[in-house]
């Protein structure tokens, strides 16, 4: 991504601050895996999206109209030693000419450095909660100004959830932002229609799992958004199932949902299928009753509709849909009322979609649920999950379907961005079939 595309944002936020405020954003910490391995490294969402610095050990202030800079990065110094362990370090050159910061210090002077850029300033910017290590170094900063008020330091008197400012502009997103997902987007259907046609009966849910991940390196996505789910059977019946350790049964079904990270931005796509790549009645009318229900609800995406809109129109066609069935027994607008569908239909329409996979916006504004506007990108994976019980017909026992799509609103309506991948059951019988 260009860097004018992060200095925009940098700027954006700053004009949001306004003078007499300072923001501090730390980078995520390394997680230690076992003993002294780490986990691959991915850093903070909201760090990268103002710094587009992705190296551990850092941390980013702000302090708008700053003669002598408005953007300071505090990170790693230059180490041959450790880069001949661990690979290249930016260095602080590297985060002025090669990330944009105005200057940058040595992370070990944040002490000595940041207290004083705090001092006089009228409001903190800052996420709270997010790294408790963190929040004792703020405090501890915080403090040691207040502590000054007799030599005439003031310490911030305002601590405003910068999070939920990021946030917000997170939610509308760019061109730039859009090739990345359609990208995320385009290797999650490669990985989707490789599972399809590689899936048979007798193999290991890990073994769609390996395939799947195939897809992804080797399409520049070096990471899912997620842990892959891949739950055959009654294993789909567990929401977010991630053993990926049963034998693929003839017979059952196997539910993928999965979606690849390309350049930090996610995608997120289920599709549910036969494993032996056919149907059956009973899985046939439960597939379709979840397409009806999606349908129903893509019928409300667009601008000025209701985040809620959705939903709403989707547990309508769920509640009418299962007392046809038989799997609801009673009065619709009785049951629709006391909810009785969360029993089958356990999950909301969707989520906000971006550089995380639950992009955390919000959903309501003032205490009603927000409009969607164009350049929001959101999922809509409506699900039926119904597991073994004595009040339910054999025939339905383990069927769980879940259809999840990524959509685009637009001026206009949405754009389906998933709709190079097989969705009806028709399309996907045919497209395991190799026709």
């Amino acid at each position: 991504m260009d860097k004018t595309e992060f200095k925009f944002r940098r700027e954006e936020l700053m004009d949001i601050m306004g003078k007499g405020s300072i923001a501090i954003l730390s980078a995520a910490p390394m997680q230690i895996r076992s003993h002294d391995v780490h986990y691959p490294y991915r850093q903070d969402s909201n760090f990268y999206y103002l710094t587009a610095f992705p190296e551990p050990d850092a941390l980013a202030v702000f302090i708008p109209e700053r003669e002598q800079g408005q953007y300071i990065i505090f990170c790693r110094e230059n180490d041959p030693y450790e880069e001949n362990w661990h690979g290249k370090r930016a260095g602080l050159e590297g985060a002025c000419e090669i990330y944009g910061a105005d200057d940058a210090f040595p992370i070990t002077d944040i002490d000595d450095i940041v207290p004083g850029l705090m001092e006089s300033c009228k409001s903190l910017y800052y996420p709270m909660g997010y790294y408790p290590d963190f929040d004792d170094q703020i405090m501890g900063w915080m403090n040691q100004l207040r502590r000054r008020a007799r030599s005439g330091i003031v310490a911030p008197t305002e601590m405003v959830a910068l999070d939920q400012i990021l946030y917000e502009m997170r939610l509308f997103k760019s061109d730039a932002e859009l090739e990345a997902m359609r990208t995320a987007n385009d290797i999650t259907i490669r990985a989707h229609k490789r599972a399809m046609r590689f899936c048979r009966p007798g193999l290991y849910e890990y073994e769609l799992e390996a395939e799947i991940k195939h897809e992804f390196m080797r399409h520049g996505s070096r990471s899912p958004a997620f842990p892959p789910i891949v739950a055959s059977g009654e294993n789909a019946c567990t929401f977010h199932y991630t053993k990926n350790s049963s034998v693929l049964k003839d017979g059952d079904l196997v539910l993928i949902d999965i979606g690849a990270e390309f350049d930090y931005y996610a995608s997120d796509i289920t599709r549910t299928f036969p494993i032996n790549g056919h149907f059956t009645p009973a899985q046939k009318t439960i597939y379709e009753l979840v397409l009806k229900t999606q349908q129903a609800a893509f019928k409300q995406i667009g601008p000025g509709k209701p985040w809620n809109a959705a939903n709403e129109a989707a547990v309508e066609v769920v509640t009418q849909e299962l007392i046809k069935l038989g799997l609801l027994v009673g009065k619709y607008e009785t049951l629709l009322e006391e909810e009785a569908y969360k029993r089958f239909f356990v999950s909301r329409i969707g989520h906000w979609l971006g550089m995380d996979v639950h992009e955390p916006s919000n959903y309501k504004i003032d205490g009603l649920w927000r409009e969607l506007e164009p350049g929001i990108v959101m999922t809509v994976e409506p699900g039926i999950y119904i597991s073994a019980s004595e009040d339910i017909a054999e025939e339905w026992w383990n069927i769980a379907i879940r259809i999840e799509d990524n959509v685009l609103i637009t001026e206009s309506g949405y754009d389906l961005l998933t709709s190079a991948l097989p969705r009806t059951v028709a399309e996907i019988e045919a497209f395991m079939a190799g026709i």
